[in-house]
């Protein structure tokens, strides 16, 4: 969505080795991980990101850039959707197969066996493409999963939506999974509205259509957010990256690329895709956590908790444990009956923190709950989730 022109980086970049990124300090390389704890039902939290761009189509980078770059990022999986119709790189990289930089990305994801640091680290990389029309509708739509990109390619002859539906049901035929990209781009939606034309609204009712991003890049669209809420459509977060990761997000600051959280039974590519096709999501954004109620609480259980403590010498004001087991701070609003002594309503959890709240006038610790609204959360357009937390310590 966003491209980052740099013609020193093309150059830079365009041999594939070695990999030209700077290495992060230590603390930077931790932060910058996208790591969630196991849920408590036992699902897998998988950051995945499915919408990447490389110089195989109008990124900036050799497609080995990318892989590293999510592995550093501690994503499970990456797609490398270069666009099919859109190659303004074609002069200079000349090709005519479409699985070149799935290919290229791939092989560069080979976990080596004298591998380091985080090229130790495995990454499925999926095979994808971007349909990509430059007329309003049907505008732009990712295809992952992959047998075959060149069998995406558009028939002749054919209209911008037929030609559209035809490679939406050629993904579909690969066993592919589907989404529709950036609906509010002011590219071609110029107030940045997204809308439910009628054109996807028929590619959904026909099960071409199976996702929506809600969040791309550095924008959010509460538009898109409530079309899927209403359509049943999987919930997305990506990067959509063209130039680095490293220019388009503050990780020296503890910042996450926008992503994809999949939460599922299996960790492995089918797990991954089964856990897509039924909807089990969350779109990471600005370290905003975004979904659905049941997968949004999911997330946050796991990584929020509570433990009480015994009442200062002579009060009935309690110590309580925050505590966030999750890679983004939590900006919770104590939203209970419950007063702090020693906070305002409103407090931030650091990721991977634990923050102490004087809870004050409490006549049994040992039945004390608090309720927090996690204010970077969002359920619905403008809804946060609410939360009921008990000290679960055994």
């Amino acid at each position: 969505m966003r491209k980052l022109v740099s013609a020193a980086l093309v150059l830079a970049v365009l041999a594939p080795a070695p990999v030209a990124i700077a290495h992060d300090g230590p603390d930077i390389a931790r932060a910058r991980r996208v790591a969630f704890p196991k849920l408590l039902d036992g699902r897998s939290v998988l950051a995945v990101d499915l919408h990447t761009h490389s110089v195989f189509s109008d990124g900036s980078v050799w497609p080995d850039v990318r892989v590293e770059e999510a592995k550093r990022d501690g994503l499970f999986a990456m797609a490398v959707s270069e666009h099919l119709e859109y190659q303004p790189k074609a002069a200079d990289i000349p090709h005519k197969d479409r699985n070149r930089s799935f290919q290229i990305a791939n092989q560069a994801a080979t976990v080596k066996p004298d591998a380091t640091g985080v090229n130790k680290q495995p990454l499925v990389v999926i095979n994808g493409s971007e349909i990509t029309k430059l007329a309003i509708q049907p505008g732009h739509m990712n295809a992952v999963f992959l047998t075959d990109a060149n069998a995406m390619m558009p028939k002749a002859g054919l209209n911008a939506v037929d030609a559209a539906c035809e490679q939406l049901k050629a993904a579909n035929a690969q066993g592919g999974f589907t989404f529709w990209n950036h609906p509010y781009w002011t590219s071609q939606t110029p107030n940045g509205i997204a809308t439910l034309d009628p054109v996807h609204a028929d590619f959904i009712k026909q099960g071409l259509l199976h996702g929506i991003e809600v969040a791309n890049g550095a924008d959010m669209s509460d538009e898109a957010f409530k079309i899927a809420l209403d359509n049943n459509l999987t919930i997305l977060g990506t990067s959509d990256i063209h130039g680095l990761i490293d220019w388009d997000y503050d990780l020296a600051n503890g910042g996450h690329r926008t992503a994809t959280l999949v939460l599922t039974a299996t960790e492995t590519a089918d797990g991954l895709k089964a856990a897509l096709k039924a909807g089990a999501t969350v779109a990471i954004y600005n370290d905003n956590l975004v979904g659905r109620r049941e997968n949004v609480e999911a997330v946050v259980r796991s990584t929020l908790k509570i433990e009480v403590d015994k009442p200062l010498p002579n009060t009935t004001v309690v110590p309580v444990s925050v505590i966030n087991d999750s890679p983004v701070d939590y900006i919770l609003e104590n939203a209970g009956p419950e007063g702090a002594y020693d906070e305002a309503h409103v407090f931030t959890v650091r990721a991977g923190s634990t923050f102490t709240l004087l809870v004050k006038n409490v006549p049994d610790a040992s039945k004390l709950a608090l309720t927090f609204k996690a204010l970077n959360t969002y359920i619905a357009p403008r809804e946060h989730l609410s939360v009921q937390l008990r000290d679960l310590t055994p």
